[in-house]
């Protein structure tokens, strides 16, 4: 063997610790992007672009912001890439039932009785008459393929593969539970848009109402016809309502930065100007009793599934935990040549096989503790889902009782609001007559301000109490998932 090939082959692990000595934490995961110190490419929020110009047509329906928080959300997409983590230890618990192949090679040089005596007999090569006791000097290079197989491990091979798949199934209800609360989250933020809006144009004409009685309550008090205190309360309701009037701005356009953040895109994505369609939504049917509805709950929500199959997990981790008790059997295989000049030589090879049973008779007491963790973390899932089932129909119960009170509220709204309009039109007619006080003047036009905002709060309100409905059943956990299953 050339001398420069040994200093060479001594020399590699001094090198590579020199290279690895100046290997900073970026140099091994990736240089930090956007300020993310762990080298992780964070995705800002997507801008307009042929894919998502459709969300600035004018009127924006409730379809598309729907379409648009499915492909955009961040808690969907982390929701969807949880589940191709999922798949992936899937195939991690899979690849114990698969041989573990390794190549290796190697070079020693020692003095050391026993390793030249082992090296030289597989080399084929012992000399005739060697010094067992001073063999001196020798060097040897072996490459080879090793192999191992598991054969039995206590059935804990196959639990940790079905727990995988548990995950999957999991990961998967929890992407259906965050579309089916992402979809009530978007109409809520849509109808509070709408309702945002209707405030701002009933503060609009509430200001040219009052502004335009107050030019002419001016024109009367230059002919003397009515007092300076009349004028002061007409000029006092104008700012009143010039207030609500930004107030209501304000709220719509927090309203529109929300809906804008449920659709996983900029807050300044909509302007002051931005439209929403009026146009009617279709929303699923729901049964009319909760009695039914409880049944279809528990059925749909995400949740509740969720937590069923925890619990399965759960007590797979006990039967998991019970298998440490068990012997374990392995076969392994190695395949190798020696020779002190890497002239290796098939005639000259190497094999062995081997089963190899290993069972622990005393483990320092850790099995035991492990299956009494392992029944408590099932016994707490079980609480856990009896939990959920009682947090399900309370929540479908609340929503139904939402729903009446919606309903019942937008009824008497309507009902006021004919009476409120016609009183404000006749107190109007008297206070230009000269019948009656500012006050009562002002009365009316406040009571049918506060009646056209009741209109209009509990129309949309009633919307999104159904909506909470169908949120609560569990009817938007099965819907197209544009963002993909992963």
């Amino acid at each position: 063997m050339p001398n420069q090939l040994i200093v060479m082959l001594l020399s590699l692990p001094l090198w590579l610790c020199a290279c690895t000595q100046y290997t900073t934490e970026a140099d091994l995961f990736g240089r930090p992007e956007n300020g993310n110190q762990y080298g992780v490419s964070i995705e800002e929020a997507p801008t307009i672009d042929d894919t998502t110009g459709y969300l600035l047509d004018s009127p924006l329906t409730i379809d598309n912001a729907l379409v648009a928080a499915r492909q955009h959300n961040p808690d969907l997409t982390a929701a969807v890439w949880n589940i191709r983590k999922s798949k992936a230890m899937l195939s991690i618990a899979g690849s114990h039932f698969w041989p573990q192949l390794s190549f290796y090679s190697e070079y020693m040089q020692g003095d050391a009785p026993s390793s030249y005596l082992f090296k030289t007999i597989d080399q084929r090569l012992l000399p005739a008459d060697v010094n067992f006791n001073d063999p001196g000097w020798f060097e040897n290079f072996e490459s080879g393929i090793t192999g191992r197989i598991n054969l039995f491990n206590g059935f804990k091979d196959s639990l940790s593969r079905r727990m995988a798949e548990k995950d999957i199934t999991i990961s998967e209800l929890d992407r259906n539970r965050v579309a089916n609360d992402l979809t009530a989250q978007v109409i809520e933020s849509f109808y509070d848009a709408l309702t945002a809006r209707d405030f701002v144009s009933i503060a609009k004409e509430s200001v040219r109402t009052v502004s335009e009685q107050l030019r002419i309550m001016q024109i009367r008090y230059r002919g003397g016809a009515v007092v300076k205190s009349d004028v002061l309360s007409m000029e006092v309701r104008l700012a009143r309502i010039k207030e609500q009037l930004l107030s209501s701005r304000n709220r719509h356009r927090l309203a529109m930065a929300s809906l804008a953040n449920l659709m996983g895109m900029e807050p300044t994505l909509f302007g002051s100007d931005a439209e929403l369609s009026t146009l009617k939504h279709d929303l699923p049917d729901i049964p009319e009793d909760y009695e039914a509805a409880v049944v279809l709950a528990v059925n749909r929500r995400p949740e509740l599934d969720k937590m069923r199959r925890q619990l399965e997990k759960a007590r797979m981790g006990v039967r998991k935990a019970r298998g440490n008790y068990l012997p374990r059997l392995d076969f392994a295989a190695s395949y190798y040549l020696d020779d002190p000049d890497l002239n290796y030589d098939r005639s000259r090879e190497n094999w062995n096989a081997a089963l190899k049973f290993n069972w622990d008779l005393f483990s320092g007491f850790s099995r035991p503790a492990a299956v009494t963790r392992a029944e408590a973390m099932a016994n707490e899932t079980a609480a856990a889902l009896t939990g959920a089932l009682l947090d399900i129909k309370l929540d479908v119960k609340r929503s139904y009782l939402n729903l009446e009170e919606a309903e019942r509220r937008y009824t008497v709204a309507q009902n006021s609001i004919g009476a409120a309009e016609e009183s404000f039109r006749l107190v109007r007619e008297h206070y230009q007559g000269g019948a009656v006080t500012v006050t009562r003047y002002l009365e009316a036009e406040l009571d049918r301000n506060r009646a056209r905002i009741r209109v209009a709060a509990t129309r949309y309100n009633r919307v999104k109490a159904r909506a909470d409905v169908v949120r609560a059943l569990g009817l938007w956990a099965t819907l197209p998932d544009a963002a993909g299953s992963g």
